[in-house]
């Protein structure tokens, strides 16, 4: 195993290693073993082993073959070798949208909620299916004749982890827990990939290896840290996806860890591969290798930087790369012997997604065929996205009780503001089929079919900050006022119309809403008691006016095609909100450490926060009530190597069906080691009716409550007292149930 606290001169170290360029150890075969004469290659065979078909293919290929291989896909158009490109899908299958993955040439796919949105929903099987989806809708467009395009490698999830909310790229990912991060990363895995025993329908590469939560100077950046944060958060929802979800791909990150570029660093061979046992791809970020020699300065050329990162375990780059490596063979920082080993993990892939095996033997090869119906074009797919949609909104507060909307006791609703008409997409959506903006599905739910023509509700509309929108608002029974961000930050790349908005590439400088917007809030409560105020927003967002006075504000995420519908639906309280925080919200930028401070026990996430935030970790209401009783474990006692269960009553105490998350967290009460304040160890999202009581059950295993030892070089399991927290989030009033068990010695 490795030591993960480097020297200064370790990096020189691996430069001097590979302009030495040592012997490659690549996997030889012997006489092919005798095929049916039906295949044209032995390679062509199902039946022989996986990995003396990738030797006896790799035997068949030309030197610029092998080199051409590790870029766009793994195909090798002369021996009939069909490959997959890449496509981009943390919430749906990306072949359009604002940043033209379609090529000018948009396909419309289902579109779901931000990342950030799934990962308030926590519900690890809803996160499968979304995932299934999409790997269907994949598979359609990348096999069917009419589309022919797309590709079975989808980048993600984003494993990474939310640790500040100024970061860019919060949108992408689940929240601030590894625990409850690597759940849904594993959930979406797996729902990407399928459960056949032998074939992928997609398969999963995670994004972007490692502590990559930093859009400033990212390309030359270091994120630096101990060794128990490395393996204990930053790389713990990556270690969840491989180990239990099964990903077999992954993308290195533009920064460095602990002063080593990513893309070279000896965690890729050492641990990834070594350890985890990830044996298919491992790219390059786009243009990363370039960045190894322009802003890393790790590098004297391109050459070099390629052999390096080759021996690092990169296997494909999303970069110019062949030149680079052709001139890394010809000075000897590389052998043919070197390509021929790391192109292995590519054809793993390959096989694994059915692409070298005859269509018959491949369960999902009939996706896209003819007659076949378009996946995003059903009424089931437009239906599950409102569900999802619907469960992934947060109902931050209600101290009013305005909300559900009574259709018979509301005459006239004003919707107004900035978002009110809109459905933004981010960097990574593909084009909707449709959307359904706040106004509109407002509009759907407030008179639903068949609703007596008298007792309409009149709904009207401005889409900005105007007077006229402040006036509408006066003049109707309730305001509905639409604000947050925009994620494209309303502007071209690296560059946003404010301090408080961030992207892929720009960080937040701000955390409070963009500017005008809470002064509007402000504005329109003063004529309107009657105020739900909707953020839309892909960040925490401090609101220091509107937390303190407004009644009732309701947070959902962007880039839902059925957005509208979903808010609708619960304004009304035909769905009961029962989404969750995934991150801490603080009050204001004061409350957080440097942007730069990796070391999360610096007052960090709700693990290490001693202040009080302006929402907590796990927070979210209902329209009903719950009581959560009868908290007990199988056993008070816990071996080092076993699992207890930890159960707890949960009964609907209001009037309303409704969904409670339950929230296990664990604190360590003799530890001889730094430990978190409270420790998310399990979860589970309920339905329940009114009056209705249902046991939830959640496994606790002595290995979840491990802490890395560098000097062993090993997980720990400490004996001792552990104390169990059961609640409705991570706030200590709100963890109304406790119990001790011992861990035994």
């Amino acid at each position: 195993m490795m030591r993960l606290e480097f020297r200064p001169g370790r990096l020189a170290a691996l430069l001097c290693a590979c302009a030495l360029g040592g012997a490659g150890a690549a996997a030889q075969t012997s006489d092919a073993e005798e095929v049916s004469m039906s295949f044209q290659y032995p390679f062509q065979n199902p039946d022989m082993p996986e990995e003396e078909r990738i030797s006896d293919l790799i035997s068949r290929m030309t030197l610029e073959e092998k080199i051409a291989v590790l870029g766009w896909s793994a195909a090798v158009p002369r021996l009939g070798v069909k490959g997959s490109p890449h496509i981009e899908g943390y919430h749906g299958v990306a072949q359009g949208g604002p940043s033209n993955w379609g090529r000018f040439n948009p396909t419309a796919t289902t579109q779901f909620p931000q990342a950030y949105g799934l990962g308030s929903t926590w519900d690890r099987e809803l996160i499968r299916r979304v995932a299934a989806q999409q790997a269907h809708e994949a598979r359609y467009l990348f096999q069917s004749a009419k589309y022919n395009r797309s590709g079975i490698i989808v980048r993600a999830p984003n494993a990474d982890i939310a640790r500040d909310p100024r970061w860019g790229r919060t949108e992408e990912v689940y929240g601030e827990d590894p625990y409850h991060v690597g759940t849904l990363a594993t959930a979406f895995t797996r729902g990407l990939q399928g459960d056949h025993p032998r074939y992928w329908k997609a398969a999963s590469l995670l994004k972007h290896f490692l502590a990559n939560s930093n859009e400033d100077e990212r390309f030359r950046s270091s994120s630096d840290f101990d060794e128990r944060l490395w393996r204990e958060y930053y790389a713990k929802p990556f270690e969840m996806a491989v180990r239990e979800g099964g990903s077999r791909a992954m993308m290195a990150a533009y920064n460095a860890v602990n002063g080593i570029p990513a893309h070279v660093h000896p965690m890729l061979r050492e641990i990834v591969m070594g350890e985890w046992g990830l044996d298919g791809i491992i790219c390059t970020d786009g243009g990363g290798l370039g960045l190894l020699v322009s802003a890393h300065e790790a590098f004297p050329d391109l050459p070099s930087a390629a052999a390096a990162t080759i021996r690092a375990g990169i296997n494909n780059f999303l970069d110019r790369y062949q030149e680079a490596v052709a001139e890394a063979l010809e000075r000897g920082l590389l052998t043919e012997a070197d390509i021929d080993e790391t192109m292995r993990g590519l054809f793993r892939i390959s096989i694994r997604l059915g692409l070298l095996d005859p269509p018959d033997l491949v369960p999902y090869a009939s996706i896209g065929a003819p007659g076949d119906p378009e996946p995003w074009d059903q009424p089931e797919t437009r239906a599950f996205v409102r569900e999802v949609t619907q469960k992934s909104i947060v109902l931050l507060k209600n101290a009013a009780g305005l909300l559900p909307l009574v259709r018979a006791e509301v005459s006239s609703i004003a919707v107004i503001g900035p978002l009110s008409n809109q459905v933004l997409l981010d960097w990574y959506s593909g084009t909707p089929p449709y959307t359904v903006s706040p106004r509109e599905g407002i509009e759907n739910t407030a008179n639903p079919d068949p609703f007596p023509a008298p007792s309409r509700v009149g709904v009207s509309w401005v889409g900005d900050m105007s007077d006229a929108a402040i006036e509408m608002a006066r003049e109707r029974d309730v305001a509905v006022v639409c604000v947050g961000n925009h994620p494209e930050g309303n502007a071209g790349w690296e560059v946003v119309t404010s301090p408080s908005e961030g992207k892929e590439a720009v960080d937040r400088k701000a955390i409070t809403l963009p500017p005008g917007q809470e002064e509007f809030v402000r504005r329109v409560i003063e004529v309107n008691p009657n105020t739900v105020v909707v953020l839309i927003a892909n960040f925490p967002v401090a609101l220091p006016w509107v937390a303190e006075n407004a009644t009732t504000i309701v947070h959902m995420t962007h880039a839902s095609q059925e957005l509208g519908n979903a808010l609708g639906d619960v304004l009304f309280g035909d769905v009961n909100p029962g989404g969750r925080l995934a991150q801490t919200w603080p009050r204001s930028l004061e409350q957080l450490p440097p942007m730069m401070d990796y070391n999360i026990r610096n007052g960090r996430t709700y693990m290490y926060f001693e202040g009080e935030p302006q929402y907590h970790f796990g927070h979210g209401l209902s329209y009903t009530t719950f009581a959560l009783t009868n908290l007990q474990t199988s056993s008070t006692m816990l071996e080092q190597n076993g699992t207890v269960e930890v159960s707890v009553d949960v009964t609907n105490t209001g009037a309303r069906a409704g969904d409670e998350v339950v929230q296990l967290y664990v604190r360590y009460l003799e530890s001889q080691v730094s430990r978190p304040l409270k420790q998310l160890r399990g979860f589970q999202r309920v339905t329940l009716e009114p009056g209705e009581t249902k046991s939830v059950r959640l496994p606790l295993a002595a290995a979840d409550l491990s802490y890395w030892e560098p000097a062993q070089q090993t997980w720990v399991v400490e004996s001792g007292p552990v104390e169990l927290l059961v609640g409705r989030s991570s706030a200590d009033a709100d963890l109304t149930l406790r119990q001790t068990i011992t861990v035994s010695r």
